[in-house]
């Protein structure tokens, strides 16, 4: 991996206008290559890794990524002040345009390493590391949050939060609209059972207007991302940019004011076809890749067959290029 030093002075930050969510097992290196394919705006975001998995573990694989996938930020675990620092070092190192911390995944085994939203509950902490961060490197220190956990679920203490960690120099906050509930529920049930609050958030880019709000939760269309930038300053996409990916075909037109022709769904996976080959000669499985391009036959017939080819029968087969081209050929013009 190249490495790219840089300075205050020639940082160029990236556009959170609209952005993908970093989701556990679903946004990696494979799955940010196809959605680059989609929309060449877009900040993409990472799985959540973290800094023990960096510092102790296999790092290339870790922090690897094309490098078409500019925009692009590497979303970190952890509350060492120090060894957040170390990791944003690494991240700039590696040539990432935004590091942000975790303050939102609600899991019970993240949680027992103080990692997620249950920092939430220790805002001078969230403060210490932020600061730790942003005295190592250059690139933008930035965070995502819930608007609350239980038993601190106010706004007086939600403003509390942001205040502390606006103190220690964050000026970008990306807020997932629900409280989290860091007892009983699961990661999935903590997305769905807590209501979204879209006014609590709204409220707080009302009260800091100086900060960068970005809103993330429940947001399924770009009609509803234009509806919201009238209020935040951005909007994060998660389940709906994974399951249906190609309405990133329209965001560079519709949000970026871009006149770029709009990418067919067949030439989007067409175009996959040689970074698929690298990774077959690399001794890789083509479904690591073809999981992530499912949601693109989505919503017309053929469907299900496309499905079928990339995730069932890839496994069934020794040609699998000739299976993506049969996929490729399902998708027609569309």
């Amino acid at each position: 991996m190249p490495q790219h030093p840089t300075s205050k002075q020639n940082l160029s930050p990236p556009s959170r206008r609209f952005s993908v969510a970093p989701m556990m097992d679903w946004t990696d290196r494979h799955c940010r290559y196809f959605l680059r394919l989609l929309s060449s705006q877009a900040l993409l975001y990472t799985e959540m890794v973290t800094t023990g998995a960096i510092l102790h573990g296999d790092r290339q694989r870790f922090l690897r990524y094309d490098e078409c996938e500019h925009p692009i930020a590497l979303q970190l675990g952890g509350s060492n002040p120090a060894d957040l620092a170390a990791c944003a070092q690494l991240a700039e190192a590696h040539g990432y345009d935004e590091v942000n911390l975790n303050v939102g995944c609600p899991s019970d085994r993240v949680q027992n390493n103080m990692i997620g939203a249950c920092l939430m509950g220790h805002p001078q902490l969230v403060a210490d590391c932020v600061k730790a961060m942003q005295d190592a490197v250059s690139i933008p220190v930035t965070v995502k949050h819930r608007i609350g956990i239980n038993g601190r679920d106010s706004y007086a203490e939600l403003c509390e939060f942001v205040g502390t960690v606006r103190e220690a120099g964050c000026t970008s906050f990306t807020v997932h609209a629900r409280i989290a509930i860091l007892e009983g529920l699961s990661p999935k049930e903590n997305r769905e059972v807590p209501p979204l609050r879209y006014e609590v958030a709204a409220q707080l880019k009302q009260d800091f207007p100086e900060l960068e709000i970005v809103l993330n939760g429940g947001i399924k269309t770009l009609e509803e991302c234009q509806q919201h930038l009238q209020t935040f300053d951005g909007v994060m996409l998660g389940r709906e940019a994974y399951h249906n990916p190609y309405l990133l075909a329209q965001v560079d037109q519709q949000l970026f004011g871009q006149e770029a022709p709009t990418i067919s769904r067949a030439e989007t996976l067409a175009r996959m076809r040689p970074y698929i080959e690298r990774h077959l000669a690399e001794g890789g499985a083509m479904h690591h890749i073809t999981r992530h391009v499912l949601g693109l036959a989505q919503g017309f017939p053929g469907a299900r067959r496309f499905r079928q080819l990339l995730s069932v029968d890839v496994h069934k087969t020794q040609e699998p290029l000739k299976l993506l081209d049969q996929a490729i050929e399902l998708l027609g013009d569309r």
